[in-house]
């Protein structure tokens, strides 16, 4: 289940929270563009508040992905876990992209308004398990609203877990597509954190 570090109720804003006017930005714009737009950038310039650390018991940074997350295994989303979210968060963005596949980025999956007193996802979460914290999906590449799974069809590709801390919820319907949902966050986040791993199919 989602893990809490407050008793706050998954499904209610904290304290402080906002809806979409609000402007707080603690990372630089140029930094932000980068980022949020699919771009590697290093750290720089960035407020030590506004850095997360993301891993996963299941691979670390630039490790292969085993196969049990992807089309050759049983197709589950990763355990992640997370630390450094501000106080001043409302909502986290959750966003996992191919920036290898052949046609351009491929995205996988698009996660939004999980609550911010969380420090991480199960193995394998449900959109049952979402839907009880108000969380929502967006619509990724497969046109589907879920975790979709690391398939390359050739090499080994590079998959990006990116996560954002927002003061404000997004309040988005679910299957908001990657674009919207970066646009509708761009001017609200306070802190990120990156978490990349590899897959290749056969080896």
């Amino acid at each position: 289940m989602y893990h809490h570090t407050t008793t706050t109720h998954p499904a209610v804003k904290a304290p402080g929270c906002h809806g979409m006017r609000g402007m707080s930005l603690l990372i630089p714009i140029v930094l932000l563009m980068g980022t949020l737009y699919g771009q590697t950038t290093d750290s720089a310039g960035v407020t030590e508040e506004g850095i997360m650390e993301l891993t996963s018991t299941a691979f670390g940074p630039g490790e292969l992905i085993p196969s049990r997350y992807t089309c050759d295994g049983e197709d589950l989303s990763p355990t992640l876990a997370w630390s450094g979210v501000p106080d001043s968060a409302c909502s986290l963005l959750l966003i996992v992209d191919d920036p290898d596949a052949p046609g351009g980025t491929w995205v996988h999956w698009v996660l939004y308004d999980l609550p911010p007193d969380g420090t991480g996802l199960p193995e394998g979460v449900t959109p049952e398990q979402l839907n009880s914290w108000g969380a929502a999906q967006g619509r990724n590449s497969w046109g589907r609203n879920d975790w979709g799974e690391p398939c390359p069809p050739s090499g080994t590709h590079r998959y990006y877990f990116k996560l954002y801390a927002l003061d404000t919820k997004l309040g988005l319907d679910p299957g908001a597509t990657k674009q919207e949902v970066l646009d509708a966050a761009k001017n609200y986040v306070l802190a990120q954190g990156e978490l990349m791993g590899r897959y290749r199919r056969g080896g």
